[in-house]
């Protein structure tokens, strides 16, 4: 028995060192799976309402998410605006924090009470600056047609579509049908509505290539420009271009896969300063001849955009693309050291994200004001020559999805005109764009790829009720 018991303790000490030092030091895996826990969380609790456990259990622990993810828990700490989260509550150390006005932040380094002073010197001194300067020129309306207030013009025969269990799939939060500039056909998951915010992730890289379109139209940004990247004479990647950034081709190494730690997932949740980590990398391709999908180029993106827009970048989206078009409660959430993570974190409602969409399908223009340059959306659809043609050089997709027959375009297999295009994001987030049809398809959901869902049959029976309409 003495043997017994000592060998029980020997047990129990090396159980407790082991739990220790994964608390006080977690593994970067851990760490990304509690921070990518709590951001989760966080954004959705402060920015949709929605129930912290329930966000847990349906966002965070999907079907087939991993082992680790299944053993998160999250605590609130509401007083504070924080989320705390690890394995079993304690292991992992995540940490999200709400800012009014910025949505969640992922705290990698834990210190939140530092970002949260200097969060709070940059609103007040936004704010005076504000206070001392001229009331902002009004912007142009909202076009009257659509969403004609709150009123949808609802055409039964595509709401039948869209209520079809097989084509809506699984996971549905929601669809949206816009037809010549009108909601033509709505619906929504359970316990989501006009007024959810949702998180586009990947769309948000097509909203960011449109504030630089904005910006070009004002003369603060030039596509041949350089994107700034070279750190010392004769360094190679001062070649890359703002045009080589929206294109994917600017040849950096980055690595994009998911579920391990890889560039992508290290940056999100293990980097206070995203766009930093993501501008270290070495050039790996010949700059412009290279295609490679990449988060970190779009930060860098993002944090050009955000410099070029001025002194107060998030009033200059909201009064140069966002309100002329009707948006107003949209949140782009930044990192910690204050630059937006236009890689993937803007949340809107379906109808603001279909009204950016219907802004690119009107070619820029919204109620006869230009809010994009003239052939900006047609250089943003123009296909990527390395890309084999799925990626156009403005941060939207050709088609939606990988084809499942090598070299066979998906979307022309299902007969979708040849000019539409695609906004696209992580777990199932789909808009398409088809602007010789007058159409905006709008289907987002929880739909991780694995289930096989391709929005291309939804898109083509709408499309063939169209034809009789």
């Amino acid at each position: 028995m003495r043997l017994a018991g000592r060998v029980l303790a020997a047990v129990l000490l090396v159980v407790g060192a082991s739990l220790f030092a994964l608390h006080e030091f977690p593994p970067p895996l851990l760490r990304i799976g509690s921070n990518y826990a709590a951001e989760i969380v966080c954004s959705n609790l402060y920015l949709a309402g929605r129930d912290p456990q329930s966000v847990l259990r349906t966002d965070v622990q999907t079907p087939g998410s991993s082992f680790l993810l299944r053993l998160m828990r999250v605590t609130v700490d509401r007083r504070n605006h924080l989320v705390r989260a690890g394995i079993g509550g304690v292991i992992g150390s995540g940490l999200a924090v709400e800012t009014p006005g910025r949505g969640c932040t992922v705290i990698p380094d834990g210190h939140w009470r530092a970002f949260l002073a200097r969060s709070g010197a940059i609103e007040r001194a936004a704010d005076a600056r504000t206070a001392t300067q001229p009331p902002a020129a009004a912007v142009p309306n909202p076009d009257p047609l659509w969403p004609d207030g709150d009123q949808a013009l609802i055409d039964p025969r595509l709401q039948s579509i869209v209520d079809e269990p097989s084509l809506a799939g699984p996971g549905l939060r929601a669809i949206l049908v816009v037809h010549h500039g009108r909601i033509v056909a709505e619906r929504y998951g359970h316990g989501f509505g006009p007024s959810t915010p949702l998180l586009g992730w990947s769309m948000t890289k097509s909203v960011v290539a449109g504030l630089v379109g904005v910006l070009v139209g004002d003369g603060r940004l030039s596509l041949d420009a350089s994107a700034g990247l070279g750190r010392f004479p004769g360094d190679p990647r001062g070649a890359i271009r703002i045009a080589d950034l929206l294109s994917m081709t600017d040849g950096l190494r980055f690595d994009e896969r998911y579920g391990g730690v890889s560039d992508a997932t290290r940056m999100l949740f293990l980097e206070p300063d995203m766009a930093a980590y993501a501008a270290s990398q070495p050039l790996a391709h010949p700059v412009g001849r290279y295609w490679s999908y990449s988060s970190g180029t779009a930060m860098i993106l993002a944090r050009i955009v955000q410099r070029a827009a001025g002194p107060h970048p998030r009033a200059f989206v909201r009064e140069h693309l966002f309100a002329p078009i009707g948006i107003h409660g949209a949140t782009i959430e930044s990192d910690e050291r204050g630059t937006w993570v236009g890689s993937s974190y803007l949340y809107a409602t379906a109808r603001d994200w279909a009204r950016y969409a219907e802004l690119l399908r009107r070619d820029g223009v919204w109620n006869g004001t230009r809010i994009l340059p003239a052939g900006f959306v047609a250089a943003m659809t123009r296909p990527v020559a390395a890309s084999g043609g799925q990626y156009g050089a403005g941060m939207v997709w050709r088609f939606a999805g990988a084809p499942t027959t090598p070299g066979v375009d998906p979307d022309r297999a299902f007969g979708i005109p040849s000019d539409a295009f695609w906004m696209e994001g992580f777990d199932g987030q789909r808009i398409a764009i088809v602007p010789s049809r007058a159409l905006v398809v709008l289907r987002m959901g929880l739909t991780p790829s694995g289930m096989h869902y391709q929005p291309q049959r939804l898109v083509a029976a709408l499309l063939e009720a169209l034809k009789t309409r």
